[in-house]
Parts: structure tokens; sequence; C-alpha cells
């Protein structure tokens, strides 16, 4: 790495312009992807917010008009809990975009109830790994088109508690929604891993980061969908508000890693690594094992691909829709 330093104690403090760049941050309508999505536009990056509830990305985009004169904002729909909207948002952009220099998958769910996606697989994954995983595979030409480019996976320190099931994946009788959450996070970074390895030589980069412990809303399920006896989920919901205003970071502050990935010049080439506050941090062994990453991406491979209508509606249970959406990744 060069000796320049973009960022200091986890803050990016360079001025680095993105002016005739694309920018795609998912989930950009609110907490880490919004302030993401409004550093970058006010850099000069014409910026495609990729959301799934389209008043409140219009809300996020109003925002960020007042405060950044003149941002080049561009909304469109993406719903990561379904590949058919994965398809059409990237048909959107593969042919109405001419380049596409930087891709940042930050939107997620965390430790919801046992929801499934409109294919049927298990909410967290569909949405943190395989809708991304396709997002990901379906723009790539364009990226690599536009490289030098960087592709930037916001995972989580959670990973480290997380575990691949093979022989379970989607978790359909044993399903803990924080375990499964971490596992979730395992697979970015594997993802990270596995693309890393086949971008080599062209161009683009792949790195995947902590955002740091952020006061959004991306914690609302955490009691509702917990294991824990009632007594304690109840503890649980008194101290999970002063927790998080005494110790959580804010949005800006949890965005600071995405942003420093994105743009850092000294990351010009630097690929496959993990980040938090800024700096690279080794990954545990667990998420280093190459065999894991190429077994994830072949299953990712099989997930993603279009069956015939009849086997859809046969093998598919009843899509369920979160009631609320939470589109950042932050802890």
């Amino acid at each position: 790495m060069a000796a320049q330093k973009s960022a200091v104690k986890g803050t990016v403090q360079c001025d680095v312009k993105l002016d005739g760049k694309t920018v795609i941050v998912t989930g950009a309508n609110n907490g880490v992807g919004f302030e993401t999505a409004k550093d970058l536009a006010g850099r000069g990056a014409r910026v495609i917010m990729a959301c799934r509830n389209m008043e409140k990305a219009e809300e996020a985009k109003q925002k960020i008009l007042e405060e950044v004169k003149g941002a080049d904002l561009v909304l469109k729909k993406l719903d990561l809990a379904s590949l058919e909207s994965v398809r059409e948002f990237a048909q959107d952009i593969n042919e109405n975009e001419s380049r596409l220099d930087i891709l940042i998958n930050n939107a997620g769910i965390m430790a919801c109830p046992q929801w499934k996606t409109k294919e049927g697989f298990e909410m967290q994954l569909g949405t943190n790994h395989i809708g991304h995983f396709l997002l990901t595979k379906l723009l790539l030409d364009l990226i690599k088109k536009s490289a030098p480019s960087r592709i930037v996976i916001v995972s989580s320190l959670a990973y480290k508690w997380g575990s691949m099931s093979w022989d379970n994946m989607m978790h359909e009788k044993d399903y803990d929604p924080s375990r499964v959450y971490c596992a979730s996070k395992l697979a970015n970074v594997l993802h990270c891993r596995e693309l890393t390895r086949r971008l080599e030589g062209t161009g683009v980069t792949c790195n995947s980061l902590h955002p740091g412990a952020v006061n959004t809303g991306l914690q609302s399920h955490v009691n509702e969908s917990s294991h824990l006896p009632f007594f304690q989920r109840m503890i649980s919901k008194v101290m999970m508000p002063i927790g998080q205003r005494f110790f959580f970071i804010t949005p800006k502050q949890g965005a600071q890693t995405s942003i420093y990935c994105a743009i850092a010049p000294e990351l010009d080439g630097v690929s496959g690594k993990y980040f938090n506050k800024c700096a690279e941090e080794r990954l545990q062994a667990h998420a280093l094992r190459d065999e894991d990453a190429k077994k994830l991406w072949e299953m990712s491979e099989e997930w993603i691909k279009e069956k015939p209508a009849e086997q859809f509606e046969k093998e598919t249970p009843k899509e369920e829709t979160p009631k609320e959406e939470t589109t950042q990744q932050e802890s």
C-alpha cells in the first residue's frame, strides 16, 4: 500500500473528486447507505440510489439535494428479496448506463423472524448475500468495462461468529435469527474472496468491511425474533435503546469505511481485503478458506438459476414481506 493516508482515526479526510463517475449504492434511502450516497454525490459522482421503498427513497433524495446543491441522483427500485426485481434493475442499468465505476453492496436485514424471499430463500441469506450475488454478477461486464473500478461489500464483524451449514443453508428447522445473520455476513466475506480471485487482472477490485455498531433501524427485529425467554427479551428491549444512544456510532460515522473503500487512492489495486474503521484488518481463519469461498460461489450459482414457472410454483413457499424496510448493514 502507498504511504498516502485518506483517513485519520476512522474518518475520511481526503478531497477525492468523482466527477464523471457512476456509483450504485443499494439501500441508499437511510442509515449508512444514505450517508454514503450523500458523500459520494458531494464529490461529483452520479449516484444511483437502489431502494425497495420508493417513497422513502424520494424523501432521502430530497434531503440530499437540500445539503448537496446540484447533486446528480437517480432513484431506481431494487428489492433484493426478489431475484426478478434484481434482474429488472440490472437490465435497466445495463441498457441505460454507459459506465459503472463503483458498486456498493450495502442493503440488508438483521435478525428478522423466519421470513422468506420471493423465491423461498431464508430472508437474511437471500437479501444479504444471494440478491447481491446476482446483482454483482449481472453488472460485472459493465463494471469491467469501466475499469479501474471497485466493488465494496458491506459485511460485519458478526462474520466472526458465522459458519456455513452446508447441508442446511436455509435453516428450515433450526432457525436462530442471530446465528443466521452471522452466517450471512460470513457469506459476504467469502463472496468477496472468491470474486477477488475471479477478477484478477481485470482492473476491478473488491473489498469487504465492517461499518461499526451503528445507531439505525437495522436492529429493529432483534427483540421480536429472539429465542430468549420473555423476561430476558424485555430486559433487552429496555437496554437496547440505552446502548444505541451511548455506545453506538452515528450513520455518518458508520459510512466512513464504505466511503474509504470506494475512493481512497491508496487502495488502487488493493483487493480481497477486509476493513474496519478505515483500516485493513486481518480476517479470522474460517473466513480465509478458499475451498469454502468456492463452494459458496457454486451454490450461489445454483440458487440464482431461473426456473420454469411451473417448477417455481411447486417449490416456492408463499413470500413473506417485512413490515418495515431495513436497508443498511451496520453490525
